[in-house]
This record gives structure tokens, sequence and C-alpha cells, in this order.
């Protein structure tokens, strides 16, 4: 019973059904809303009551490496709480865990198939302005925000860049190893490839642990993949098992041609470790949810550029980027400050936020006249190649000096010993704040950590300065993440500082937190 402009919440983890449900979704002009599999039931019941959907797809679980999470239940108890329960859910049982079925309520997807209840539907026809899907993102007050694509625009968008930024084309074989509940799944499991022709790859599993820190090299020998997309962490976590690369040498990935990565800042360390070791360009790219594809790329299907560690290279077509200082100035090269790209925006944006105007005014548009601020701050070299150091939250003040975390983080990210590295700002009374480092080490380090963390602040002071004031460093065995790769600052800054910590729904562990709350709560 699902028709133009109905929402569907498609709940899923990383099988077919997942693609088909958007792809059906996308056919009968009805508007879709991708949960990640797993997300804890007061989480999904926001998104439905802010969607409203006719009908909820699940399947009977999710497979991780160490355990199957059964979804069904945290879809029942999501509905109960829900003011807004969608009419029907149509629930993929997989052979791990059967789900229980409600009488009245909940379809069998394979059921539905075998009993004649589906026949090809016929392609409605929408405004290129009509809204193709929604994807929530963590808004800063705690409600999520759901950015709306539209169907024109998006389009146009991903098959353009495809071509121009990602140089793939009809019959290649491409892969974007993330979860088609983040943008990059919408935007480059799904719609992008599908669009140029090319051949797109789907993978339920990890970097590493499913079954080793080879598995990406497995799946790119096995299905001949000329390009991979990911986000730095998964190649910090191979990095961080596998240091030597001993598993590249396993297997054949001559077909290889081009590793992008994005949806973090990628550190110069993981930059070198990957261009030595897969030997093809390693070829960063910012964007965001908003935005729904890169805004800075170095376009290697139309003019590849010089790649410069430490920057995604140079804005896209379509966007004018501008840095900016507090009172909306645009600054010199080299000057830090807030990065906007100036108005209008280009095909494939948000138009808006889901039933919310005023708040995607609000968030994005009214800090500065004429400008959309992405919430990052960073510099443009005299190049014209843009450096992405953070968000303007991340921006410290020690002293009176101004003082970007993410530099700290890339230097420290050179050390040989460090896997990955977070740098945040701590209240201090007598300077304002105060840098503090947080490491986890790569496997097999067996150096002492007290040395280790003497290198790190020499490392930081020859570099950056006395200035930084960087002077407390902490060897840890974890930190915490987005699914996507994001690390959670905010969060590490609020319970270092005492405060009542806001843990979004989009962790990936929050036991990582549970460790770490005591070694961010013992001080200097």
């Amino acid at each position: 019973g699902v028709e133009k402009g109905d929402r569907v919440v498609i709940y899923m983890p990383m099988i077919p059904e997942a693609v088909i449900a958007m792809l059906a979704c996308a056919r009968i002009g009805a508007v879709h809303s991708v949960v990640f599999g797993g997300f804890a039931p007061h989480e999904l019941a926001i998104r439905i009551d802010d969607a409203k959907p006719k009908v909820l797809v699940t399947a009977s679980c999710g497979i991780e490496p160490s355990r199957t999470i059964a979804y069904k239940p945290m879809v029942d108890r999501a509905i109960e709480a829900a003011e807004h329960p969608p009419s029907a859910v149509v629930v993929k049982q997989r052979p791990e865990v059967a789900a229980d079925l409600m009488e009245g309520r909940d379809l069998d997807w394979d059921v539905a198939m075998r009993l004649g209840r589906t026949s090809p539907a016929g392609v409605v026809e929408v405004g290129a302005t009509d809204p193709l899907y929604i994807l929530y993102t963590s808004g800063t007050t705690g409600k999520p925000k759901g950015v709306v694509r539209d169907n024109g625009g998006h389009a146009v968008a991903m098959t353009w860049s495809l071509a121009n930024v990602y140089d793939i084309g009809a019959g290649d074989v491409w892969w974007a190893a993330s979860d088609v509940g983040r943008v990059v799944g919408h935007s480059y499991i799904v719609y992008a490839p599908l669009l140029a022709g090319a051949t797109t790859l789907m993978y339920e599993g990890k970097p590493v642990g499913t079954p080793d820190a080879g598995a990406f090299w497995r799946v790119i020998a096995e299905h001949r993949v000329k390009a991979l997309f990911t986000a730095p962490t998964a190649i910090r976590a191979i990095k961080k098992e596998d240091p030597a690369a001993v598993h590249v040498g396993e297997y054949d990935i001559s077909s290889l041609e081009l590793l992008f990565l994005a949806g973090e800042r990628l550190d110069p360390d993981t930059f070198a470790w990957a261009t030595q070791h897969l030997g093809v360009p390693v070829v960063d790219n910012w964007w965001q949810t908003e935005t729904g594809w890169p805004i800075a790329a170095n376009l290697r299907g139309l003019e590849p550029m010089e790649l410069k560690a430490g920057s995604p290279s140079v804005p896209v077509p379509g966007y004018d980027v501008r840095v900016l200082d507090p009172d909306g100035a645009p600054l010199p090269a080299g000057s830090e400050g807030a990065i906007a790209i100036k108005l209008p925006m280009p095909p494939g944006t948000l138009p808006t936020l889901w039933g919310d105007d005023e708040r995607y005014v609000n968030s994005y548009l009214s800090t500065h006249e004429g400008y959309y601020l992405s919430g990052d701050g960073g510099f443009i070299d005299q190049d014209g190649y843009l450096y992405v150091m953070g968000r303007t939250d991340d921006v410290i003040n020690v002293a009176g000096h101004r003082l970007s975390t993410g530099a700290m983080e890339a230097v420290i990210s050179q050390h040989p010993a460090v896997a990955e590295c977070a740098v945040i700002g701590l209240a201090d009374p007598l300077k304002g704040q105060l840098p503090r480092g947080f490491v986890v080490l790569n496997a097999g380090v067996e150096a002492d950590p007290d040395d280790i963390r003497s290198e790190l602040v020499a490392m930081v002071r020859e570099e950056i300065g006395a200035v930084a004031a960087f002077r407390a460093v902490d060897v840890v065995g974890g930190l915490p993440k987005t699914r996507s790769g994001k690390i959670l600052r905010r969060t590490m800054r609020d319970i270092a500082d005492g405060k009542q910590a806001q843990v979004p729904s989009t962790i990936e562990d929050a036991g990582v937190l549970d460790t770490l709350t005591p070694v961010l709560r013992q001080g200097e």
C-alpha cells in the first residue's frame, strides 16, 4: 500500500535486500529513510516519529565478527515507544536468527514473495525537487537532523562525481566499504555506481577480524576491484593489526588502481602507509552527510593533480569554498578559519531538513549571510589546496594562542608506534585550555609507554612549538568512535571536564567509553 510521497524506514544489515528496498522506494516515488541496523530502540523510535513511515523494513539479525545481533526485538520496542508507528513491518528472515512475527502487522519477506503478493511495479514519475530520501545525522541538541535529498540534483551529482572524482564508469568494479546506513552507502554503494552502470560491491564485515587484517585485500583480489573507497579509520585498524602489511602480499591486488579515503581527517601517516604498501594513489576527499558528494577532492577522472598529504586537494566544481574569520570576512591563503561554501550550493546538496526549514536555516545558513557554514575549520594554501583541520570546536585557546588539535594529531600520528590518536582541549584555570593526547599503539609495540609519551611531547614541541603546552599523553586500548569512524572528541572532552556527556547514538562500541572514563577523569 505504499504510494508516492509515503515514507519507508529501512533498518537492515548489509544484505542485498537493503538495497532492493531502497531502490523499490525510489521506483515508486516513496521516500526511504535508512537507519543503521542495530541502532538502539529509543533512537529508532525518534526517527520513526520524525519520518512517520507507513512501512518499516527489517531483517531478523545482523552479523558482527564476534556476535549476532537480533534486530526484531529492537524494532518491536521502538514501535512500542513511537507515537507514529508504521502500519506494517516486513522482515527478511536470516538463517542465523529467526524473528517472531506479530500477526496482522508483520510480513515475512520471502513468504510475501512466494505468495505472489508482489508484482512488478511501474516507474512512478516524480519532480526533480521531490524528495528521494531522508538520512538522519546526529544533531547537537540530541534531536537528529533529517537531511533531505532530492531526486534530480542528486542523480546529476552522483553521475558526474563517480566519473570525474572517482574515475569509475560502466563495467568497472567499484567498492565503497561503508554501510547503507551512512551517506557514503547511499551515494556510492547504491545510487552512483548503478546510475553509471558500474558493478557495486556490498560487504558485510569489518576491515579486521573477518577473519583477519587481510579481509579487504582478499575481497579486492576475488572481485578484481578497480577502486576502493573507505574511511581512514579502516586503514588505521588494518595498520594496527598488520603494521608491516604482510597480508597485502598474500593476495593479487593488481586490479586496484585507486584508494579513496573520507569520513574523517586523513592523517599524513595513514596516507604514507597506504601509499607505500598499496602502490596506488591514495586520494583524500572531504564532504558531509549534508552535501551528499565531495566538496573538495582530486578529480581522478577529469584532471588529476598532485596529491598533498593532509589535504583533500581543491574545491570540486560547483562549490565556492571560502575560509572566513569570526566576522564572516574571507581570510587570505594560509590563514585558518571557518570553512564555508558561498551560496548557491550545487545540485545534490540538501535543500532542507525534513519538516524543519527553520532548523535548516538556523543550523547552516544564519551565521554568515550568503554562506553555508560547514562546521569545520581549516585553511587554503597558496596553491588553492584546502586543509580541513577538524570541527571548529576542536580549535583550542591556550593562553591566548588559538591552536588546532588536528595539527597536533598530525604530528603525533607520525610516530611509528602510534596506530591512532586524539587530542582534546581541557579547561585549565591558568591558561584557559590545555591539550591532552590519547594514543592507541600498533600491535606488537614493545617500547616503554613512558618513552613513547616523552617522544610525542618532544615531537609536538618541535613541530608546533612550546606555545602548545602539550605535556599530557595517555596510552589507551581504544578510542570511542561513531560507526563511520569519527572519534568522539566532544564526548571525551565533556567526560574529562566532569560534565554530563551526551553519547551519540552512532557510537560503535560504548564499552570503549567505560574503559576510558577513569583515564579521562584522572586529570593531569
